[in-house]
């Protein structure tokens, strides 16, 4: 059996963790809030442009050709992986990892490259062997995404995408922030961009007409690149929100288990210095009877 001492050292050892705990859920409390705000002034403006463009793109499909639109084979693949560059997150970087692992599994036959955003994905699928062309550390660290970040990763995978004609297709993983207690691992194609045929219902009904005032060519050349910074920087909000709301989560767990471990043991502690006591006494009164 352990000694008093023994656990009351234990204890404080618990309780210096649960501070450790409970400041970490603070901050990312602090983090989240900022991060969930701009999630969601992002959000609106993505989903937009992305329908938009995806609706152009279908109609001028006869009469306008573009490396980021034009489809290609499906051989090879580039994957940009968003994930954390800490731990301490709950499942927030396991479960992101997973849902890769089973896009792999599925697509077995095809060619995989890798571009990692975050320490966690790239440590870990470095460690398989796995083809990692470009990573990115440090990024989401401070909590938050920079702008200027998404811009450089997205022009990387521009020039990537048109220099290299064996890349086919690029998908886009990363976490989908719902709520503080439940993120989405989702898989998009960024790259070529999907050609999709706008839905008259979604548009009240009507399908809406374009008129351009510069030729296709030239709005195409400078929306399409946009369309792919738009994207990346948006699933860096994205993940960043969803980290800190699994950090906040894990960290108000831990605190939490912390406690009970600490009545459990202060329970111990006192049936042990009530044994003590116990002891102390019988001693005493044997003692007092012999005499």
């Amino acid at each position: 059996m352990a000694s008093l001492l023994d656990m009351r050292r234990r204890i404080k050892s618990v309780k210096n963790t649960q501070q450790i705990t409970k400041a970490m859920k603070m901050v990312a409390a602090a983090k989240l809030k900022r991060a969930q705000d701009r999630v969601t002034a992002a959000r609106p403006y993505a989903k937009k442009m992305t329908a938009v463009l995806s609706g152009l793109s279908a109609k001028v499909a006869d009469e306008f050709s573009h490396p980021l639109l034009d489809s290609r084979g499906d051989e090879k693949y580039l994957l940009v992986l968003v994930t954390a560059d800490k731990g301490l997150a709950g499942g927030f970087n396991a479960n992101v990892i997973k849902a890769t692992q089973a896009f792999i599994a599925q697509n077995s036959g095809k060619t995989i490259e890798m571009m990692a955003v975050g320490r966690k994905g790239r440590d870990f699928f470095k460690r398989r062997h796995t083809d990692i062309t470009d990573e990115y550390i440090g990024l989401t660290g401070r909590g938050t995404a920079s702008h200027s970040d998404a811009v450089e990763i997205s022009q990387k995978i521009i020039s990537k995408f048109t220099e290299d004609s064996s890349i086919d297709k690029v998908f886009l993983i990363f976490t989908e922030f719902k709520t503080v207690l439940s993120q989405k691992p989702v898989i998009e194609q960024i790259l070529p961009i999907p050609r999709v045929e706008p839905d008259a219902a979604s548009e009240g009904g009507t399908e809406a007409e374009y008129i351009y005032e510069q030729p296709a060519a030239q709005i195409f050349g400078k929306l399409l690149p946009k369309q792919v910074e738009t994207q990346v920087y948006r699933a860096m909000l994205e993940s960043v929100a969803s980290e800190q709301g699994s950090r906040m989560t894990a960290m108000d767990s831990a605190s939490k288990n912390a406690g009970e471990l600490i009545d459990s043991l202060t329970l111990n502690m006192n049936r042990i210095r009530q044994a003590a006591i116990t002891k102390e006494i019988i001693e005493v009164v044997s003692g007092a009877a012999a005499l």
